[in-house]
């Protein structure tokens, strides 16, 4: 009954704009919609905002990382490549500087994260968690155990050396490998449902910083050729080194960027906050919804956010949705 009770609600919200939208002046558009949440949400926004503000008629191509660089290497298409992760994409720069590609905008800001956290009550309870000096220290706050990736997952390459260098093992601290990402989630799940100790990595954004209170443990500073070595497993010397923040971007190719050079203005400029994803996330999750359904919740929600991004005609047309 909510979930069609939320399809419901997605399309009377499309209907009340739709007939406001002018003759197009937009053309044919492909975009990629990348085979997780948070890229599928990145599409269903900008869909949105491309056909009812924009007047374009919107393709969506289903996609990841290495297909969609790989297709527009070899047939200039699609024409928009959104939440395209960097540190995934090794061939992306080649593509920049052979001139078939620009990148637009960082999509997230201030990029992915990748870190070592502890629940906030922890920390209220005990503001020296916060730091790993901290951990260091009082392994029995967190509960002696640090909570890694499951194996085959290149952050636990890191991890491991990252245990190594801070000599976790030597202050007390077991570190678990869980066998996938949702037991990891459900370890955090659990022990902020019930107030235990947990310390270990996670990522975002994602649901579970968008439903739970985390804090980012400052473990020092990035320092790249330490993490560099600390990313790969033939690593000799494993160091201290925050990770760094991951380099999100949207994309569009040059013949685009000149065809429609509107919509590329508009997409450099859709940006969303880890918090801001990490909320409609955690909506999402909540809610069982759909991209689309999502993509309603945070157009609902952020109307100051994505006015900001419209041209004056744009956010004229779509001026019943921003009221």
């Amino acid at each position: 009954m909510l979930s069609h009770t939320l399809k419901l609600t997605a399309a009377a919200f499309i209907a009340t704009i739709a007939a406001t939208a002018a003759e197009a002046k937009c053309g044919d558009v492909t975009i990629t919609e990348m085979n997780w949440a948070s890229g599928s949400i990145v599409t269903a926004v900008s869909k949105f905002l491309m056909e009812q503000g924009y007047g374009c008629k919107v393709t969506v191509v289903p996609s990841a990382t290495a297909t969609a660089v790989t297709s527009v290497a070899e047939t200039g298409r699609p024409d928009i490549v959104t939440e395209l992760w960097l540190n995934g994409a090794p061939a992306y720069p080649a593509l920049v500087a052979a001139g078939k590609v620009k990148t637009l905008g960082h999509v997230l800001t201030p990029g992915g994260i990748d870190a070592w956290w502890v629940p906030q009550y922890l920390v209220d309870e005990h503001p020296e968690l916060a730091k790993i000096d901290g951990i260091l220290a009082h392994p029995d706050w967190v509960g002696g155990k640090f909570h890694n990736c499951p194996e085959g997952w290149g952050c636990k390459i890191t991890n491991d050396h990252l245990a190594e260098a801070f000599d976790l093992k030597g202050h007390g601290i077991e570190v678990f490998n869980h066998g996938s990402g949702e037991t990891l989630a459900a370890a955090i799940a659990a022990a902020n449902e019930n107030k235990q100790p947990w310390f270990g990595y996670y990522w975002g954004p994602t649901s579970v910083l968008g439903k739970y209170k985390m804090v980012k443990v400052d473990i020092g500073p990035y320092v790249p050729e330490i993490h560099a070595c600390n990313a790969v497993e033939t690593c000799k010397t494993p160091g201290k080194s925050a990770y760094p923040p991951a380099e999100v971007v949207t994309a569009a190719t040059t013949d685009f960027e000149k065809r429609e050079p509107d919509i590329a203005a508009l997409m450099s400029k859709v940006t969303f906050t880890n918090e801001q994803m990490s909320e409609t996330l955690a909506w999402q999750d909540s809610k069982k919804a759909s991209a689309d359904e999502s993509a309603v919740h945070f157009l609902t929600t952020y109307k100051t956010v994505w006015a900001d991004w419209l041209s004056p005609e744009a956010k004229e047309k779509l001026a019943a949705v921003l009221k």
